[in-house]
């Protein structure tokens, strides 16, 4: 028996101008929502109050060192030594499609033009806000956990890596991805249903990178799909049941089933640099199983949705026990790892190699590098050298056979380009550790942490340990492979920033957590080197908001182009309005909300909503035209068995009128569009 608390808050942020994270693609913009993204907070307490685990999943790609320093300093404001580094976990789901620009080392300006304050509040905000609720909504409840195999969802993308691993290890596996679900089911003391963390490793890239609309991808769909059925009657976002899919090791793993192909000629591309007879690397991407990358969200989502509710109904594997959690920051760019009796290495100031530019099957990088390639490249070196400045040989040779394409841990303006202090942590909820990885394990990876910790657990006399990985926790450090995967240099070894015995280095460290766990001496861990928190008010590149004007003999909320008159289920209704920047309405209200589709009640004589902005079946669209003036553009994607009726489409916006030059006020405004009906098939 234990105290629960579910909690779900809106995290989304400015859905317009904000480069989307994930893809390192700076010309993916955000321009507008499918669907929100919220952050899941879940906490467990012993019912004496004693201890408590705080677990958080979050619909972004990501947590950074800056978001999750700020959420704790919130929370520590709030609730004193209650939730601290070492029991509080937040971890992203990793999507591909959320808004950038919350992170303080100056690699990832880049591609998110800059340090972006609204974005990062978004996010901190929606995190505390999450802790909060399920902080209100305490009571007493039971645990269960239960697992399960997924099919059809994930395959290795970068196969030829992992067989670079020993034949002796692979044979234990039956796959080079790992296809098992853990699922933590809980309930409250009358058995009524509270939520459900799901781990289970895969990429939410089923979006791909000419995606420009806000969305929490195939995991949010689970969750979407989850919450929806348990919170009957509500509308997307609201309801008290929280359903959170979290992130694992996805390292290697991709959504895009039908694997690599060349987008010229449809040819398959699945060779050990990813690349095309004709036009090279960037015509290599991965398809999903469906006819677009909506179509393909769905199938996957849904996929991982029907595996989560059958684990959820037949769950009866009861967890119980004490609650513990351990936390350490650890300076990653110099760690010694004692290999064996004889032999010690070490970790490296972190960099990234050419591969890292060549980016994925899932994202193909911008200037035709090649994946595997463990040999520099002249022309980009000697640019490299003349803007950056060249790798210092101690770090060369550190990190062979890696070619260094940006030495980060040597470049310092205007901040550190990557962190060299790094969150280690693990919780344990009763014989449920989970362990907290700050990036992206490989499949093997994964398999060789989640088997050192649970032998350190059996050895110190906690034996039948269930030990999951939650992945992209609380400081973003790319990728782990394992040492063989190293290598052969392919996308994600060139991103494992610390050297070849990263990995090493890490399985040494949650080896520690887990003995001082099982032998309850978490209090003689040391707290290690604190990390720095840059004074960055707000660095960028985003075009500042200006007044958004209208056309002539306009209004805002004004229809441009109507709805048809008729529409049957499966078909889109669509609209069009004067708009304006949504990032106004981001600013003004967490939780607003651009859209509804109402449908009309003859007997009350009223509308009712029946869609939100957060449902999977409406877009909003928003183009920027000239001198302030942009349309905003709305569909709603009839789904089959909406009841046929009298419906309309309603938008609602904000825009920014100037009063002076130095001050300007937002003014809310609505528009709706003219009724049309729904027909029976």
């Amino acid at each position: 028996n234990y105290l629960l608390g579910v909690g779900r808050a809106d995290c989304t942020g400015p859905v317009a101008e904000i480069p989307l994270m994930g893809y390192a693609n700076p010309d993916q913009v955000g321009g507008g929502l499918l669907t929100r993204l919220y952050s899941r907070a879940f906490i467990v307490a012993e019912v004496d109050d004693s201890r408590r685990v705080v677990f958080v999943s979050a619909d972004i790609g990501m947590v950074s060192q800056r978001l999750r320093l700020e959420v704790l300093k919130k929370l520590k404001s709030k609730y004193g030594e209650l939730y601290r580094q070492d029991n509080v976990i937040l971890s992203g789901t990793h999507t591909h499609s959320g808004p950038g620009g919350y992170f303080q080392y100056t690699l990832f300006w880049f591609t998110s033009k800059g340090l972006i304050r609204p974005s990062l509040n978004a996010i901190v905000n929606g995190i505390v806000k999450s802790i909060d609720i399920a902080h209100q909504n305490m009571k007493r409840g039971r645990l269960f956990i239960n697992r399960g195999t997924v099919e059809n969802s994930q395959i290795n993308r970068s196969p030829f890596s992992y067989l670079e691993n020993p034949a002796s290890e692979r044979s234990r596996y039956s796959s080079n991805t790992d296809k098992e679900m853990v699922m933590l089911k809980m309930v409250d003391g009358n058995g009524q249903d509270l939520g459900l963390i799901s781990w289970f490793a895969v990429h939410p890239v089923s979006m791909n990178n000419t995606n420009r609309l806000v969305n929490s991808d195939n995991m949010g769909y689970a969750s979407y799909l989850f919450e929806q059925e348990k919170n009957k009657g509500m509308l997307p976002g609201e309801g008290s049941f929280v359903a959170a899919f979290a992130s694992s090791n996805l390292g290697d793993v991709s959504p895009n089933t039908k694997g690599p192909f060349c987008v010229n000629t449809g040819e398959s591309c699945n060779n050990p640099q990813s690349t095309c007879p004709i036009g090279g690397a960037t015509m290599c991407m991965a398809m999903g199983p469906g006819n677009d990358m909506f179509d393909s969200t769905r199938i996957i989502g849904q996929n991982i949705y029907l595996k989560a509710r059958e684990l959820y109904e037949e769950a009866s594997q009861e967890v119980t026990g004490p609650l513990r959690s351990a936390h350490q920051w650890v300076n990653m760019s110099d760690v010694s790892v004692e290999l064996n009796a004889t032999h010690t290495v070490k970790t490296c100031k972190p960099a990234l190699g050419h591969s890292f530019a060549a980016g994925t099957i899932d994202g193909v990088g911008a200037f035709n590098f090649t994946q595997g390639s463990v040999e520099g490249d002249p022309f980009w070196d000697e640019i490299r050298d003349q803007l950056l400045g060249q790798p210092s040989n101690e770090t060369k040779a550190c990190h062979k056979p890696k070619p260094i394409l940006f030495s980060t841990g040597e470049m310092t303006w205007p901040h550190p380009w990557h962190p060299d202090i790094v969150d280690v942590q693990i919780a344990a909820i009763g014989s449920l550790a989970i362990v907290a990885v700050p990036g992206e394990f490989t499949t093997m990876s994964g398999r060789r942490l989640r088997e050192a910790v649970k032998r350190e657990f059996d050895y110190h006399g906690t034996p039948r340990m269930d030990v999951v990985i939650a992945g992209l926790c609380n400081v973003y450090t790319h990728y782990i492979t394992t040492y063989e995967e190293y290598q052969v240099q392919r996308y994600e070894a060139a991103s494992t920033i610390y050297g070849p015995h990263t990995l090493s280095a890490y399985v040494q460290l949650y080896r520690g957590l887990a003995r001082a766990i099982a032998t309850n001496t978490v209090q003689d861990l040391p707290r290690g080197p604190e990390p720095p928190v840059f004074n960055i008010r707000n660095v960028t590149l985003v075009p500042p908001l200006t007044a958004d004007r209208v056309p002539a003999s306009k209004t805002f909320g004004d229809v441009l182009q109507e709805v048809r008159q008729q529409y049957r289920a499966r078909e889109v209704a669509e609209v069009t309005f004067v708009g304006a920047n949504p990032r106004n309405s981001a600013e003004n209200a967490t939780e607003h909300n651009f859209l509804m589709v109402e449908r009309y009640a003859s007997t009350s004589d009223s509308w009712h909503a029946v869609q939100n902005d957060a449902s999977w079946d409406t877009r909003f669209y928003w183009t920027k035209g000239l001198l302030g003036r942009s349309n905003v553009t709305i569909e709603w994607h009839i789904p089959h068995g909406t009841e046929p009726g009298v419906y309309r489409i309603r938008y609602f916006g904000h825009y920014k009128k100037k009063l002076s030059n130095s001050h300007a006020v937002s003014i809310p405004f609505e528009g709706t569009s003219s009724v049309f009906e729904i027909t029976a098939l």
